[in-house]
């Protein structure tokens, strides 16, 4: 789930550029950590919490996802530059493809393909499962990931299937965003057990090489596994993730290079 931030699996999350500008009301890393309180009505909105059983009916779930925030119809690409203070540089081509895959839960789920290169030489390649519901939510239910060394395959660490030995299904965006609001990502114990906060909507603006964005959705993302690790995703309306930033890193980022709409 690269391009929908899925750290635990591979390392703490770095998604990062170069030529960077903030504008307008953009947030700090103190003043992410400050916020809290959660909001009641994430449980009434049906959004998962925690390590709670997510209810679904496979009735209530299309691959046909054009949730504002997290768009991803066949064919629309995403292309990232991944850096940190360690010296990773690494390419993220994301695909939506065409095909669908029934999952064990019942769920059928659009098939979105990330490939994760650094000199040319292959480091990650993850076909992950996506669906929204009938309210517009967009949902994770897992993926299939290979890794690479040298070039050379090295483990599927960080693959799994909601539905299947304990894991389970999360939200990575709502249908209707709005500060305060808390959701699980995905859940598998010990492993991958991100959450997510709505922090802001429409105060933050972000230039990036892919263009100017300037109708954000702010979120905050946690990883309990991993507590020092927490993520700043901005997300464009139409587009989808246009940046991340690691706040316990400060050379940690993603940026977008490329969005190429289906034609």
């Amino acid at each position: 789930m690269h391009l929908m931030d899925r750290t635990q699996t591979r390392r703490p999350m770095s998604k990062r550029t170069a030529a960077i500008a903030f504008f307008g009301s953009t947030v700090s890393a103190a003043a992410l950590l400050a916020c809290g309180g959660g909001d009641e009505s994430s449980a009434d909105r049906g959004l998962p919490q925690g390590a709670e059983k997510a209810k679904l009916d496979p009735a209530d779930f299309t691959v046909n996802i054009d949730n504002p925030y997290l768009p991803m119809a066949p064919g629309d690409s995403w292309v990232y530059r991944e850096t940190d203070t360690e010296g990773t540089n690494e390419k993220v081509v994301t695909t939506v493809t065409d095909k669908t895959k029934k999952l064990a839960n019942g769920v059928t789920v659009r098939v979105v393909r990330d490939a994760v290169s650094e000199g040319g030489k292959p480091v990650e390649v993850e076909h992950d499962w996506f669906a929204q519901d009938t309210k517009g939510n967009v949902w994770y239910f897992g993926g299939d990931v290979r890794h690479y060394e040298n070039g050379k395959f090295a483990g599927r660490d960080g693959s799994f299937e909601a539905g299947v030995k304990g894991a389970d299904a999360g939200v990575l965006m709502p249908a209707d965003p709005e500060p305060g609001l808390r959701y699980r990502q995905e859940y598998l114990k010990g492993q991958a057990e991100d959450n997510a906060e709505i922090v802001t909507i429409g105060k933050e603006r972000v230039d990036v090489p892919a263009g100017f964005f300037d109708n954000i959705v702010l979120t905050r993302d946690l990883v309990p596994t991993e507590p020092k690790v927490q993520e700043m995703k901005f997300y464009a309306r139409g587009v989808g993730p246009v940046l991340t930033l690691n706040t316990n890193d400060p050379g940690a980022r993603v940026v977008l290079l490329k969005f190429t709409r289906r034609r």
